[in-house]
């Protein structure tokens, strides 16, 4: 813990490791793990910055982790399904596990969308990507990634491929 925290469960987000990426023209954020810096193990919380025009994450659904997003600053264009939500300052939204939630948060509007993202935090997931017909399966122990995979959903094979002489 940094000398100047005040407890290992609280923590300013100027306190908090700053991270993030660009990929390509559409995806880029800036973040800080709050939920990680002060040691949740049941509920994420995490800080996103978002420029104009660019969206964080492609559309994907969850099978195990539940998330919700509460917008702070900027406007955006929030998927849900095949709905198209606008959204800005105070609005929260919840996306329970499953294709029918799938989701993706556009910014749409002239400066940063900036909103936290809450999760629940199972250590094994499955995660659907409905426009690229990707999955991704990963888990975690002891803190440490241990199994992650992305593969197309056509690659599927048979439950006993290769089992059986």
């Amino acid at each position: 813990m940094s000398p100047s925290r005040r407890h290992p469960n609280v923590v300013n987000i100027a306190e908090a490791p700053a991270g993030g990426f660009t990929r390509g023209e559409r995806f880029a954020l800036s973040n800080r793990a709050l939920g990680r810096a002060t040691g949740a193990k049941g509920i994420g919380c995490s800080l996103y910055e978002v420029p104009p025009g660019k969206t964080a994450f492609p559309n994907h659904y969850h099978c195990a982790n539940e998330e919700s997003v509460y917008i702070l600053e900027g406007t955006g264009s929030l998927r849900i399904g095949a709905d198209h939500v606008e959204v800005g300052p105070g609005d929260y939204a919840t996306f329970p596990v499953g294709p029918a939630y799938s989701h993706q948060l556009l910014n749409t509007g002239a400066g940063p969308l900036r909103y936290l993202c809450f999760s629940t935090m199972l250590g094994t997931e499955v995660v659907g990507y409905p426009d690229s017909g990707k999955i991704g399966a990963m888990s975690f122990a002891d803190g440490k990634q241990v199994v992650r995979i992305m593969v197309k959903d056509s690659s599927n094979v048979d439950y006993y491929d290769g089992e059986l002489p």
